[in-house]
């Protein structure tokens, strides 16, 4: 990316946060970045973290330069660590489990009576389209982005391959980047070019590049990134060894690729002169795939994911430590756009927060986070069952229920119609776990990435944040868990979640666990 026109464009960007925090002289342009499988990983975060970490070896400039100039969030957490229900939650602004069939992955569909926020700013006059993924898997594919009806992907969709690609095709690094940049910005260009002039837009880029597969050893060709650069970074639950390493340098590697996506976007918006008009939020919808602990899991590496907000009537240059649910975003962009969020949500708005001047915690009240899952591949489990959990996470805890202990929590160790543990990603790392697992000095890893968990964990992440010693048992902490419990529960009954307000639980039965493909 060139760095002269990136910096034209950080200036910009940080006059208009810099500016006042009243209401621009139009509703302001959206650009949403939300990447598959994009954790808490950038750059940026190594300056507000005090101990070893993966953000110390990846680079992230395009990410970091917009949250120098915007809100950087720390404790932001997608309401579920699966694809379809972490988005279903993200578009309506409801909890995963208020969204229906939205609330599983494989065997999804969309309730087109409830609203989402793309459908709701068209409505007002905001001009939409989408490149990659909004919604799925899941019928139909997209919906609540109104299908393929605005799609601008007719110049494809190679950026999401990029280290496949680029290993076929044989480019050196540089090559690639240059053409994973004008591979990014493509169909933006299409969507600009289509969209009057006096309308605002709500632009939607949905990359897969941290989604597997990616290409094996595409962290060091492409981007130069060293396995054993990441000795003694890795968090306790991944086996610090040569092949995990290696796994995680190329997910950093195509966290790497997304960025430069990023930076393409921005720049595009820069020479539209576009920018200082326009709202970006950038993130992911849960954590890493294919890693124990990561996606699929209520722990941190599963649902805190980074989140990145500049633009007009923002107060730039903060990292705020507010809780914040994805499902938040959605009452927060209709708001920018002058649409009155509908009945029945679950989020609340951000924009007291991002027109604060403050950092650290600025409404009191945002002092936890729900999070939770069902079901995710279909049959992971015998009988097409889903792993109901949900987790309550605070400053000082976190607590999390599993109300089927007796079922396996990434999905049944073998069967004749299922990969063992389906509901982790394939990967390197998983693998070398299945074959190296029964040895002693990795059995420990091996059942906290695939062992059957009790029907209460509680962490204590002052003393373990690696979220790796289950305290819930200890008498110690007899007081904080059920005062955990009694939180969660009760924020569950107030939002309906079938899964405590339901005697008979719905997410038990048909459609609810039908196989993939089978009609309800």
């Amino acid at each position: 990316m060139n760095a002269r026109l990136w910096w034209a464009s950080a200036v910009l960007l940080g006059l208009a946060c810099a500016g006042s925090a009243a209401e621009p002289a139009r509703k302001p342009n959206i650009l949403f970045c939300f990447a598959d499988d994009w954790g808490r990983t950038a750059s940026i975060y190594t300056r507000h973290e005090d101990r070893p970490s993966l953000n110390q070896v990846v680079k992230t400039p395009h990410i970091d330069r917009v949250a120098e100039r915007g809100v950087l969030f720390r404790r932001a957490f997608v309401n579920a660590p699966s694809c379809t229900p972490s988005r279903s939650a993200l578009l309506t602004g409801r909890y995963f489990f208020n969204t229906e069939r939205g609330a599983i992955l494989q065997g999804a569909q969309w309730n087109a009576t409830i609203p989402s926020f793309p459908l709701l700013l068209r409505d007002q006059g905001y001009f939409i389209g989408k490149t990659g993924k909004v919604w799925s898997p899941g019928g139909p594919t997209d919906a609540p982005f109104g299908g393929q009806r605005y799609a601008f992907e007719k110049l494809g969709l190679q950026f999401n391959q990029f280290s496949v690609l680029a290993g076929k095709d044989g480019l050196t690094p540089d090559q690639a980047r240059t053409n994973l940049a004008a591979d990014a910005v493509k169909n933006f260009d299409q969507f600009l070019k289509a969209r009057p002039a006096d309308q605002p837009f709500c632009y939607w880029f949905g990359p897969t590049n941290t989604h597997r597969a990616y290409r094996r050893g595409g962290g060091k060709a492409f981007w130069g990134i060293e396995g054993d650069a990441l000795k003694g970074k890795l968090p306790a639950f991944l086996p610090d060894v040569a092949t995990v390493r290696e796994d995680v340098a190329d997910y950093l590697g195509e966290t790497q690729s997304l960025d430069v996506c990023i930076g393409a976007l921005i720049a595009r918006l820069q020479k539209a002169n576009e920018l200082d008009q326009t709202l970006i939020v950038l993130s992911g919808d849960h954590g890493p795939p294919g890693f124990p602990g990561g996606k699929c899991n209520l722990y941190d590496f599963g649902v805190n994911v980074s989140l990145v907000i500049a633009g007009p009537g923002v107060r730039g240059g903060r990292v705020v430590d507010d809780f914040v649910n994805l499902m938040d975003l959605m009452p927060t962009l209709l708001e920018v756009g002058g649409v009155k969020p509908p009945a029945g949500i679950n989020g609340r708005g951000l924009l007291p927060i991002l027109r604060s001047e403050r950092s650290g915690q600025i409404e009191p009240e945002r002092s936890c986070v729900v999070t939770g899952r069902e079901r995710h591949v279909a049959l992971a489990r015998e009988g097409n069952l889903p792993y109901p959990q949900r987790a309550l996470r605070t400053a000082d805890y976190l607590y999390i229920r599993n109300f089927a202990p007796e079922r396996y929590p990434l999905g049944d160790p073998q069967g004749p119609s299922t990969v063992a543990y389906a509901d982790m990603d394939a990967s390197p790392t998983k693998g070398w776990l299945m074959a190296h697992g029964k040895e002693p000095e990795w059995q420990w890893h091996f059942n906290y990435a695939f062992g059957k968990r009790p029907g209460e964990e509680l962490y204590d992440l002052k003393r373990d944040p690696d979220q790796i010693k289950n305290v819930a048992a200890d008498p110690a902490y007899a007081k904080a868990r059920a005062m955990m419990s009694e939180r969660l529960l009760a924020i569950l009954k107030e939002a309906g979640d079938p899964r405590v307000v339901d005697e008979d639980c719905r997410f038990e039965r048909a459609p609810f666990v039908e196989p993939r493909g089978k009609s309800p």
